[in-house]
């Protein structure tokens, strides 16, 4: 059915899946946005099946919405917004899986794609989806597309790295149960014949993670959106200045190790950090801030418009990611792309994408990164070399088009070894 129309003039009709696909929630809206406008450049048909809050979309992309309880919206946090919707089976699993501290949204995205699927059958040739991995997904192939799925990274570092920063038996429960979406990825990821990742990190973590043979893997880095980060010459550099991009109170990004960083310096130099996001008003941060009595050293810009952070990257002196882990280091490539120097810690894949382009350290070293922060501070060749090498290497094999190419690769194997296994 759908795999025919794959031959015509080497034109895909391809189904994305994203269960939130909003850019400001984080990296998958970004995925999609920019996936899908780079596959419909090269002449493919996209479609994208997304629950809320939804995607922005480039106009030749189409987008089917299917709504949810939405239950995770700032606007009605945990709440219904009408009781009729609690009349389906599948919104009330979604809402009492809620109020026991889990995360459905997974898991019930997947099932209403099955029946949206199952009840139009739209001729797609390939569906790929966007870390869900819900039991849903596994009826798909039966009834005639190929399908596979992109995971960033294994989502059991998120949980790993949560559970030892919770404090007593109580937070450590709520962390399992928030999680407890992952045994379910895991049985999906085995039964899929093709996932896309985006480092060999990723490939070999997620295989020893998840229990999956690596030659289901194929890895294809992700683009870097050169829409918004790219350099602006004309703009002067601060002096003494850092840069990074946090989910603050998220352990995985490090953030404490780099203000722990600018602590010290601040003893023998001027210093000043800004950090594009926004720490919660009572949350670990926060008390190290004040702790350490670093207010007129860092400043949290919160949310920012994609259209400002060209200028930041170009105000500031240099370029620091302090994650512990990352699945491909999206932040590293961004400042790379405004060429700016770089300093990132050797977690995960983030020494796959900075290369030779900047200075790794260790991941949760705060010495480390106080000492190749002056030794920058000091050297302003080097930071002029590093911020060209950065630049040259997003150009040469990280843009979104990159990405796109290698995708529909995978997208073809996909279909062959569908046909072949009907």
């Amino acid at each position: 059915m759908a795999a025919k129309s794959a031959e015509r003039n080497g034109r895909l009709k391809i189904c994305l899946l994203t269960y939130r696909g909003n850019p400001t929630c984080g990296g998958q809206g970004v995925y999609i946005h920019y996936l899908s406008r780079a596959l419909g450049e090269l002449g493919h048909e996209v479609d994208v099946i997304s629950g809320p809050p939804y995607p922005t979309l480039a106009e030749k992309v189409k987008l089917h919405r299917l709504p949810g309880l939405d239950l995770y919206n700032p606007d009605h946090l945990f709440e219904v917004r009408r009781l009729g919707d609690l009349l389906s089976p599948l919104n009330q699993i979604e809402y009492l899986s809620m109020c026991a501290g889990g995360f459905p949204e997974p898991f019930t995205f997947g099932w209403r794609v099955y029946n949206f699927l199952r009840a139009r059958r739209p001729a797609y040739d390939v569906i790929h989806d966007n870390q869900c991995l819900a039991y849903g997904l596994l009826g798909l192939p039966r009834m005639g597309f190929p399908t596979l799925a992109t995971i960033h990274h294994p989502i059991t570092v998120d949980r790993d790295v949560e559970l030892r920063a919770s404090r007593g038996v109580l937070k450590k429960i709520k962390v399992h149960r928030w999680y407890s979406f992952i045994p379910m990825q895991k049985r999906v990821t085995r039964r899929l014949a093709r996932i896309i990742t985006v480092s060999e990190c990723s490939k070999r973590d997620i295989g020893r993670d998840f229990r999956v043979s690596t030659h289901k893997f194929r890895v294809v880095p992700n683009g870097i959106n050169t829409d918004y980060f790219y350099p602006l010459p004309h703009v002067e550099r601060r002096p003494h200045h850092l840069l990074t991009t946090s989910s603050a109170d998220t352990p995985l990004k490090g953030l404490r190790y780099l203000l722990e960083a600018v602590r010290d310096i601040r003893e023998r130099r001027p210093i000043h950090l800004t950090v594009v996001g926004a720490p919660k008003p009572d949350g670990a941060i926060v008390r190290l801030l004040e702790k350490w009595r670093l207010h007129e050293n860092v400043r949290f810009t919160g949310r920012i418009p994609y259209e400002e952070f060209a200028r930041y990257y170009a105000e500031c002196t240099l370029a620091v990611i302090p994650s512990l882990y990352e699945g491909f280091g999206m932040p590293a490539g961004e400042a790379m792309a405004c060429g700016v120097p770089v300093i990132s810690t050797a977690g995960g894949a983030l020494p796959e994408v900075v290369g030779d382009a900047g200075v790794i350290v260790p991941p949760a070293d705060s010495a480390a990164l106080r000492t190749a922060v002056e030794a920058l501070l000091d050297n302003p060749e080097k930071r002029e070399e590093l911020g060209r090498a950065g630049l040259r290497r997003v150009m040469s094999s990280l843009t979104w088009e990159h990405a796109a190419r290698k995708t529909v690769e995978v997208y073809r194997e996909t279909i062959d070894a569908h046909r072949r296994n009907r």
